[in-house]
């Protein structure tokens, strides 16, 4: 995969929807999260690299079980709005704006460094030195992912249908249940030991799932706000027709876990 393949090559820019991502995109059932700790990471002192951060989700979920996080994004409205939230929360988490391919921490900092929602974003020759030379021996790279699965759940796939109506060039449409991805130029310094794919429901309110929608790369981060508009109000009388108040989609959670080798 290379970012020129993700829509087409055309632009998007997840700062536009920073607050709708804040609001709407902090979703991960607790099965996910339990997930990781049952690989014993991200837990009990262990110091974190979050690249690829967002409003800072996976870090203030975590972060009761007692790991010292760094938050990265590209996008200053997302820190932003990271910043925001765990200091409501009283978390005692840094973030702060830097592409993935520039962060920089001396060598040995790091028992993990997770990477959720955005590998494919990063470049993958410049982050395998990178992150190798910044995680601990033995330090841990994690691949996070978690997707609806369109042919599965209908409320998914009606959902899709109109993202593609207003926005053709919107190429994540269509998911089902794969390996997460892990660049070939990762196994340079790299070796995956465990990797695992699995279903999972998660529960949404009709505004929940309208929100998240409005909060996904192919609406809020690359339509313009005439598109948005007409996009809201086709999708939300879709899920007056569809949804009820509360429901599950079906969804899957993929995850790589790799160890540098040192």
């Amino acid at each position: 995969m290379q970012i020129s393949d993700i829509d087409y090559g055309n632009s998007f820019d997840w700062g536009n929807t920073s607050k709708d991502y804040a609001k709407y995109r902090d979703i991960y059932p607790e099965e996910f999260y339990q997930k990781i700790l049952d690989l014993n990471l991200c837990k009990d002192g262990q110091k974190v690299l979050d690249i690829g951060t967002g409003t800072g989700v996976l870090p203030r979920n975590m972060y009761k079980y007692c790991a010292k996080w760094i938050g990265t994004d590209i996008s200053e409205n997302q820190i932003e709005q990271a910043k925001r939230l765990a200091a409501e929360s009283e978390m005692d988490i840094e973030f702060y704006a830097s592409p993935a391919e520039e962060v920089d921490y001396p060598d040995n900092t790091f028992d993990v460094i997770t990477v959720c929602q955005c590998i494919w974003y990063l470049d993958p020759k410049v982050i395998n030195e990178k992150f190798a030379r910044m995680l601990k021996p033995n330090g841990k790279l994690l691949i996070l992912y978690m997707g609806w699965l369109p042919y599965e759940d209908k409320i998914a796939g009606k959902s899709e249908e109109i993202i593609l109506k207003h926005n053709p060039n919107w190429s994540s449409y269509g998911d089902t249940i794969h390996p997460v991805y892990v660049p070939d130029e990762l196994n340079k310094n790299f070796d995956i030991i465990k990797r695992e794919e699995f279903p999972m429901d998660v529960t949404f309110t009709r505004d929940g799932w309208h929100g998240r929608m409005r909060a996904c790369r192919g609406v809020g981060a690359a339509m313009n706000e005439e598109q948005v508009k007409a996009w809201d109000e086709e999708h939300w009388n879709m899920m007056l027709e569809n949804a009820p108040d509360i429901f599950p989609v079906k969804h899957y959670m993929s995850y790589a876990e790799l160890q540098v080798r040192k």
